[in-house]
């Protein structure tokens, strides 16, 4: 049986309004790897991510997750089946930001959260620990805690219903000093326990160091992918 990459991008391209299109030459990524990319901006880390996930099509070249090709998603339905084998870490996801921490994360799990059912509580405690969420932060409002708990509840959502390929748009963008290092750490942990794939897309040295396999950086002109060098990097 053929295993089949968990991403190739094979001469994409596609234009958002920027100075210049998104263009990726050649991505490959093996199942279990975990890769960091350098070299995107805020907006093209969300077209990267569209684009893997299937929400956007290139406007040149060719998208396959798992083997399928993206373009070959039938319709909507197909489309919202498709999406279970993600996870995403973005701060464009929403919080409810009045709501505890427990409540955020019981969210994957139950609609009715108010109170937390008592058999949701295990698992929220379960990805707590997981993800090295301090369980004390369970019972505060999502508003109130730092931004280093914060991107660990957005890890924690993100793996929650065991998807295949974990996807993070600048996830430490917001954090300060060494936690980037830190929470990258976390990162692969989950990763290897899960066995799961990861793409990040990140400018941050010390979370790539400590989360991927391997980093590359993009030439926006080219469309290629180059091994990172530690000079491009934004320190922390």
């Amino acid at each position: 049986m053929t295993s089949h990459p968990a991403v190739e991008m094979r001469g994409v391209v596609k234009n958002y309004n920027a100075l210049r299109p998104l263009r990726i030459a050649e991505l490959s990524v093996t199942a279990g790897a975990r890769l960091a990319l350098a070299g995107i901006d805020a907006a093209g880390a969300e077209v990267m991510l569209n684009l893997v996930t299937g929400a956007s099509l290139p406007d040149e070249g060719e998208v396959r997750v798992f083997g399928r090709r993206t373009s070959d998603v039938s319709d909507g339905d197909d489309w919202l089946a498709s999406l279970d084998s993600f996870g995403i870490v973005s701060e464009r996801a929403v919080l409810l930001e009045g709501a505890t921490l427990a409540q955020n994360l019981a969210l994957p799990f139950a609609l009715d959260i108010d109170p937390v059912p008592p058999e949701t509580i295990v698992r929220v405690e379960a990805l707590a620990d997981e993800c090295e969420i301090a369980r004390e932060y369970l019972s505060q409002r999502a508003g109130d805690v730092p931004p280093a708990v914060r991107v660990r509840v957005h890890l924690a959502r993100a793996i929650a219903l065991r998807p295949r390929l974990l996807l993070m748009e600048h996830p430490t963008a917001a954090l300060e000093g060494n936690a980037g290092a830190a929470f990258g750490s976390t990162v692969a942990r989950v990763c290897d326990g899960r066995t799961l794939t990861m793409v990040a897309v990140t400018q941050d040295l010390q979370f790539a160091s400590a989360a991927a396999h391997d980093t590359l950086t993009l030439q926006g002109a080219t469309g290629q992918l180059i091994a990172a060098r530690r000079s491009w990097w934004r320190g922390r």
